[in-house]
């Protein structure tokens, strides 16, 4: 059982103490104050429930201090021992008395089973406290015990780690000086090496530098040459490609001339034939309005021309003005 279990059994036994207690208290003063109203002068009827709470005050002090010991592990002589009876006795006297001058032993038993479960419950409470101090002392002795063991194991396992320690640092401080001496040589030997090195790579840096001048030296020289000829080549064909755009140019320019020429003698034409006898096909007549469009007549004359209405004429002249409203309008007009 561990500390935590005991700490709760102790509160258990404690608080059924105290719960038995309590009752026996409670039960004892009803049932006593009656007596000591009967036996007492009335003008002193209040007292009677002073005795009673005397009585049980000394019971609530031997059980209290009872708790106290057990849990120190002491023992409070036979004082104690004798108030602890004389308590319990006292209340069973006084919760019995009435029945018994009545001759009621029905009434005695009934009413001496709160006292003596009072006093029985008072001494085995404290029998169980000293059973639980004496084994709670015996199991912190035993944990102890149990430390003091772990300790000293550790002590000793400390004491050898010490000594292995030791062993291994005079064992590792004559590897280190072997270390040290067979590093040395290595040393000096790589030293030499080193040496016999850097002569080789002066001598092979001095014959790679003379090598490297001239090579340089040739690369330069016909670098100068290439970019002489690239010079030349660039110049050549940035004179191609400049006659090529001019060419471009030229021969876009006079598409366009020729393109404009042709357009307005076909303006010119579609607009000389005067005004139409009857209703020219669709596609002639967008012709004829996309020519007057141009030419800036008005929309009747090009309805005059095409031979179509004046407001067919005025939505061809909408789509030419805002091709993107009048293709909508045309949209619309299809569906």
């Amino acid at each position: 059982m561990n500390s935590v279990q005991t700490r709760s059994a102790e509160r258990a036994l404690s608080g059924g103490t105290w719960l038995i207690v309590c009752g026996a208290m409670l039960y004892s003063i009803l049932t006593v104050t009656p007596l000591m109203s009967k036996h007492t002068a009335e003008e002193w009827d209040w007292t009677a429930p002073i005795l009673p709470l005397v009585v049980d005050a000394a019971v609530v002090i031997v059980v209290k201090l009872d708790d106290v010991l057990a849990r120190l592990g002491a023992h409070g002589g036979r004082w104690p021992i004798t108030l602890r009876w004389m308590t319990g006795l006292m209340t069973l006297a006084l919760n019995t008395a009435d029945s018994a001058l009545k001759k009621d032993l029905v009434g005695v038993a009934v009413h001496s089973v709160a006292p003596l479960l009072l006093i029985v419950t008072a001494e085995t409470s404290l029998s169980y406290r000293r059973a639980i101090a004496r084994a709670v002392a015996a199991l912190e002795a035993e944990q102890k015990a149990e430390r003091e063991r772990r300790e000293r194991a550790a002590r000793e396992r400390a004491e050898q780690a010490r000594a292995e320690a030791r062993e291994e640092r005079e064992h590792a401080a004559q590897l280190a000086r072997e270390q040290r001496e067979h590093e040395a040589r290595l040393s000096r030997e790589a030293a030499e090496r080193e040496e016999r090195r850097r002569r080789e790579e002066r001598e092979a840096r001095e014959r790679a530098e003379a090598a490297e001048r001239e090579a340089r030296e040739r690369r330069e020289r016909e670098r100068e040459q290439r970019e002489q000829e690239r010079l030349t080549l660039e110049q050549q064909a940035r004179q191609r490609a400049e006659a090529e755009q001019r060419e471009r140019a030229e021969q876009a320019e006079r598409e366009r001339r020729e393109r404009e020429e042709r357009a307005a003698r076909e303006r010119a034409a579609l607009l000389e034939r005067g005004p139409a006898e009857d209703k020219l096909l669709e596609g002639e007549a967008r012709r004829i309005v996309a020519a007057a469009f141009e030419a800036n007549l008005s929309v009747r004359q090009a309805a005059e021309l095409c031979g179509w209405s004046v407001g067919w004429v005025s939505q061809r002249y909408a789509e030419h003005r805002d091709p993107g409203t009048g293709g909508a309008e045309l949209a619309i007009a299809g569906n």
